[in-house]
Order: C-alpha cells, then structure tokens, then sequence
C-alpha cells in the first residue's frame, strides 16, 4: 500500500541539511527572547543613574582683583560690551594658556570637556586645579563620561576636596568594560556632551576644538591634533559662564561622586604626576611655562586682544535626552546668525559627513555664486574611519557640484618641519580644528563639525566672530592652498585624483589606502549608519 507523506515546509538552503523551516524560526524567535530577557536584566542589575536631590551652583561674580582681573581691567573699560579674541593655533601655546590661567585664578574655574585623558597633560591640568582648589578657589568641572576611562580614582579624590566638585555628563552604567554598557543602554550612551570650555574667575574664557590630552597639544607618541581654540574676554565671558550653569544643572549630569565612589584618602594626581616626572616631555614642559606668561601678556599688552562682537551658539543640554525640536539645534541657530553668504564660505570640519541634505545645500550655494572649499582629513590622517567612509560616500557628489575639497596629509603641521611635528616630536597630524569663516567679515570656532552626529545626537558650542582678520586669514590659507599641507582632490574621467599643490603630481591612489581599508569604507558606505557618523 502507498502512503502519502506529507512534505515538510522546508526553504532549500535549509533542507538541503535537512533543517526545517520551522525549527530556524523557534530558534530565532528563542534567540530574540533571550536577548531582550538579557538586555532587560541588565538595565535592571546596571541602572542609569536616576536624579538625585543636589544643589546647583552658578557661576560666582567676576573676580574684583586678582592677576587676572588686574590683567584686563582698562583692556575691559576701554572696550565695554565687547569681547577681546586672541587665536591659539599653536598647542604649546593653548596648553599653556591654561595652565597659567590656573595657577592665577584667585575665585573661580568652571572647566566643560568631552574628553580628558589620564596622561601628561591630563594630570598636570587636574593638579593645577587641585592647586588652585587648595588656595580656596572653587573648581567645577564637568565631563563628558565617554572621556574619562581610568580616571576614576582621580576624580574622586577631587570630589573629597570640600572646594571641587565633579559631575558627569550621560555617564556610563559600567565603570570597567565601559563600552559593554553600550549593549544594553544604546540609545542615552550615544548622545554625547562635545562641549570644550576652561573659564577662570569670570573674566576669560578658552573654547574651541581642543579636549585634555597629549595629541591634542603635540604631545606624545600619538599623533598631533592641528586644532583651533581662541582664548576670550570681556562681554562674551558671562555667557559662557551661564551656558555653563545651565549644562551643569541638566537632567543628564549627574555628581560624579555617586558614580566613580568615594576616595580612599590617596593622591592619585600626584601620583601619576610622580610616575611622570622622569619623562622627558616633563622637562620641556617646565620650560614652556616658564618662558610663558599670558597673565603678564596680558597686562603689559602683549597678547594682542581683538575686541569685535561675538556670539555664543550652543546646544540645549537636553539634547542629551533627545528633546530638541530642530529648529532649536545648534546647527539651526547658527545657520540663522551667519545670515546670507554673499561670495565665499572656507570651512575646516576633521569628521566631515555632509549627508545627501549637506551635500545639496553645499552645491546650491556654489551654484548661487558662492565659492565653497572645505579642508577634512585624508584616509592617511584620520583617526576615525567609518567616518570616512561618510564622507568618501558623498565626495564625488560635491566634487561634481563644484565645491573645492582637500584632505590633510598625515606629515601635515603648521609651522612644523616634517621631521618634528609639533614641538614635542609627534610623528604625523591629524585634522582636529572646526572653524569656518564667510565672505572675508565673520568667522566660527568650536566643537562643531559638519556630520549627523554633531548636528543631531551630540551636544555642540562655539562662538561666531566678527573678525575680518581672522577671517580672511582663513580665506588666505585656502588661497595658497593651504601652504601644500593637504592634497587637492579633482575629478579625473568621473574618478577622484589626489593632486599635491606644490608639485602638481597626482595620484589616482588614495594615499594611505589598502585592500582592506578599501573593503571597510565600501561595507560602511553601504550600511545604512551615516546618521551615527
């Protein structure tokens, strides 16, 4: 007798192994329950942190005497309601500036960071502060807690002092394995504070693109950061300082002290900086301070101010939560305050992500008659490689629509020989600052680059600045094509080619480009990830 068997419902790939369909979807299905049972027991085991009964300081008055008040005094009355601007390209220069700054205060620091590493620079920063903490000054730092791994012990003994506190800006659920967290509590851990701020007794302010680490002021065996921040003073300061105290009482900072635990009574910062003292870098950097003094360049006049309007444009910190309608974000407002570009628009962004909107606001205004050039970072210098794949993504769009584009080379430093890049020996550079500068009359310095990640999901700060010198000092740089530092990127019989100003060679080769940094930038370019670039 024939029997009938029913068939088993089965596609090909997995009946070929005799696995039927249905069984793939149970263990799919088991799989999926298992990751959210996985993902919800560790928000439960792992919890954020929740809101907590604390004070919010604000920002003390500016210092009535003092170094610094004394410093900028006539400066100050002689240009009332306006803000002195003075450029630090150099990093020696930058680093200092703070340190000295530091070292006077004689009422307040309110430092705002995204990252500060636990290196030379890191702790020689914290240990001025610690200082300035022990001579009465009140210290407020705020951090970004994606910055801070291994710096635990040292924030805490900063938060025993009764004259410091910390707080931590989205910080993480984990303290070791910090990234893990990332697993089970995405959606808060990828907004980020990219604020950078160091304001001292009310009167001057550093922003601009630099965090706290040895790259960022040409230091160490990492590779330089070429970076932009300006040092302030004057009108602007007290709205630095209020943008300050209004991140400092957001729902997403929380007081360190709660997270990184109490201390144990030791000196971790002086520890570290005990570890250090044999390193050679130490000896260059007692040098740079002692034949630095902004506070007396100041007074005397040396530090040359130029006292212009400037604006501050920051994001609303409960960007962080994801709240912020878009008309309110940074990169609106600040949209609103360049106001029309009449002819030129020179832009520098490290992490440059135009996105297809991006791109076609960049091809209109070229085609409205304004010349558009952006300088970003090359395969070869940048440190972040998905995000170049973002914007060799769009690269041949906005080469076609006309806009001028270079790439920094990895040898790259301004006013540095190749040998010796930055004035400690690093070894290359890569692209930090973000500056851009419209029609030869205002120009901007801050945290901002042009990528979905700045515009959307992090927060960002920055001043825009009425300054035809500053400028059309960047328009010059473009001019000479950047004095041969980057290579120009044309488009050859629809192909892109890396052309070398100075010599006019070319290459259809991306410089620092292999087989496998090529099937990387394809995979990513194809992912639908541009809006996490």
């Amino acid at each position: 007798m024939n029997v009938r068997r029913r068939p088993h419902l089965a596609c090909p790939a997995f009946a070929l192994q005799g696995i039927p369909m249905l069984m793939v979807l149970k263990y799919f299905f088991a799989f999926a329950v298992f990751l959210s049972f996985a993902i919800i027991l560790a928000r439960i085991v792992f919890a954020a942190p929740t809101a907590t009964a604390r004070t919010d300081s604000l920002a003390l008055p500016p210092s009535v005497s003092g170094p610094i008040a004394d410093a900028l005094a006539q400066r100050s009355k002689d240009h009332a309601g306006l803000t002195g601007i003075a450029p630090l390209q150099n990093g020696a220069d930058a680093f200092a500036a703070r340190m000295i700054l530091a070292d006077a205060a004689v009422s307040s620091i309110d430092a705002q960071y995204y990252i500060w590493h636990g290196d030379l620079t890191g702790y020689l920063l914290l240990d001025a502060m610690q200082r300035a903490a022990e001579r009465g000054v009140r210290v407020r730092l705020l951090l970004d807690d994606n910055g801070t791994s291994g710096l635990d012990p040292e924030l805490a003994a900063l938060v025993a002092h009764p004259n410091v506190e910390v707080r931590l800006y989205n910080p993480f659920n984990l303290r070791r394995l910090k990234l893990l967290s990332y697993g089970f509590d995405f959606f808060r851990l990828n907004r980020r504070m990219h604020n950078k701020s160091f304001t001292v007794d009310g009167h001057v302010t550093i922003l601009g693109g630099r965090n706290v680490g040895d790259e960022y002021f040409g230091t160490g065996a990492t590779a330089l950061f070429v970076d932009l921040d300006v040092l302030a003073a004057g009108g602007i300061v007290s709205d630095v300082s209020a943008d300050f105290d209004r991140y400092w009482a957001a729902p997403s900072v929380h007081p360190a002290g709660l997270i990184v635990g109490k201390s144990d009574g030791s000196d971790p910062i002086g520890a570290g900086l005990a570890q250090r003292q044999s390193d050679p870098q130490m000896s260059e950097y007692r040098d740079l301070l002692q034949k630095s003094d902004i506070v007396a360049a100041l007074a005397e006049g040396r530090l040359e101010l130029e006292w212009t309007t400037a604006v501050l444009v920051s994001d609303d910190p409960v960007k962080g939560e994801g709240a912020v309608p878009r008309e309110d974000l940074l990169a609106s407002r600040l949209l609103r305050a360049v106001g029309h570009i009449e002819a030129q628009f020179d832009g520098i962004s490290p992490y440059f992500v135009p996105g297809k909107v991006g791109t076609r606001a960049f091809g209109t205004l070229q085609k409205s008659g304004v010349s558009v050039r952006m300088l970003t970072n090359s395969l070869e210098a940048t440190d972040v490689l998905p995000v170049h794949a973002g914007y060799a993504k769009r690269r041949k769009a906005l080469l076609r629509s006309g806009v001028g584009l270079y790439e920094l080379r990895r040898t790259s430093a301004p006013n540095a020989p190749l040998d010796k890049i930055g004035p400690f020996g690093s070894s290359g550079a890569s692209l930090h600052a973000k500056t851009f500068a419209v029609d030869g009359e205002r120009i901007f310095v801050g945290s901002f680059n042009f990528d979905p990640r700045s515009t959307t999901l992090n927060t960002e700060m920055g001043l825009l600045i009425d300054s035809p010198q500053m400028a059309q000092g960047l328009h010059d740089a473009f001019d000479r094509e950047l004095s041969g530092m980057a290579w120009r990127i044309e488009l050859k019989a629809g192909h892109p080619v890396w052309v070398d100003p100075v010599t006019a060679e070319a290459t259809s080769d991306e410089p620092g480009s292999n087989i496998f940094k090529r099937a990387a930038i394809a995979v990513v370019g194809w992912l639908p990830v541009e809006w996490l670039l």
